[in-house]
């Protein structure tokens, strides 16, 4: 986006830090449990931070070269496209330096809706990433561009509700954004200046693909360690007396989850003796 404001619009940056701040409370609570999520969390936001600054400088600021306003121009513009890639980049990176291996995309697909929606609401206030002419005026794209957001949003809660492809949202969400904004690009009124595409529909096919390889790298990541647990129990169920491996499973968490009744569950106090699984 090309900010119409010099130095940028104060609302923008205003909603932008405000997504920031829920985002940074939120993993300051998190890194409790674990202080290297401060750290993905770091690499998170300068990640986003270079990689709209770079999306943003080859996909339409190179053409300002010419102008003699192009500092500013390019000291304002920046690209949501590339704070996604950027943003997966350092997380990655960051998990990688520090050893960190629990999935974290998650986490993330939840919370990006949100202050992506207050980034549109200050390019509403700046007149910027406006749409391309049409009969009845112009297209409303940052209007469409917030819809999309609040729909991935109610989605993603569902998905988190349901339990439904954990450990994938966030890649589910960088291949559904790309799709949608390599299309809605269109529609909006920017250089299509790189084989008829504009800039930011090659950063969308980017996030595309991105997300395709980590969709696929980790769906076959965790297929030898079912596998392997199904080895486990179908040794434990020939053990057994021939048992399969869904029986010896059945019956495990039959005898977890079904307490004896002959045995006394209270404590000398009379209370419950409950154990907290967090």
């Amino acid at each position: 986006m090309k900010s119409s404001v010099p130095w940028g619009n104060p609302a923008y940056g205003a909603l932008m830090l405000t997504g920031m701040v829920i985002g940074a409370v939120y993993w300051f609570r998190a890194s409790r449990s674990d202080g290297r999520l401060a750290l993905v969390y770091a690499a998170c936001l300068g990640g986003a931070f270079l990689g709209a600054k770079l999306a943003f400088l080859l996909a339409e600021g190179w053409l300002e070269w010419g102008n003699p306003e192009r500092w500013r121009i390019w000291l304002s513009g920046k690209s949501i496209t590339g704070a996604l890639l950027g943003g997966w980049a350092g997380v990655e990176l960051a998990k990688w330096g520090t050893g960190y291996r629990k999935d974290t995309g998650d986490r993330f697909a939840l919370l990006l809706p949100i202050p992506l929606m207050l980034g549109r609401l200050g390019c509403l206030q700046a007149g910027c990433c406006e749409g391309v002419s049409c009969r009845w005026g112009k297209w409303p794209a940052v209007e469409v561009e917030m819809g999309f957001q609040g729909l991935a949003l109610a989605v993603l809660l569902g998905m988190h509700w349901r339990g439904i492809q954990v450990g994938q949202r966030f890649h589910l969400y960088l291949m559904a954004y790309g799709g949608f904004r390599f299309g809605h690009e269109f529609l909006r009124a920017t250089p299509k200046e790189i084989g008829g595409l504009s800039g930011y529909q090659w950063v969308a096919l980017g996030m595309v693909v991105a997300g395709s390889i980590g969709y696929w790298r980790r769906a076959n990541r965790r297929l030898p360690a079912r596998a392997g647990l199904n080895d486990v129990l179908d040794k434990e169920g020939h053990e057994h007396g021939g048992d399969t491996a869904d029986d010896v499973k059945t019956a495990k968490v039959a005898a977890v989850e079904v307490p004896d009744p002959m045995i006394d569950h209270r404590g000398a106090d009379g209370s419950e003796n409950v154990e907290d699984h967090g």
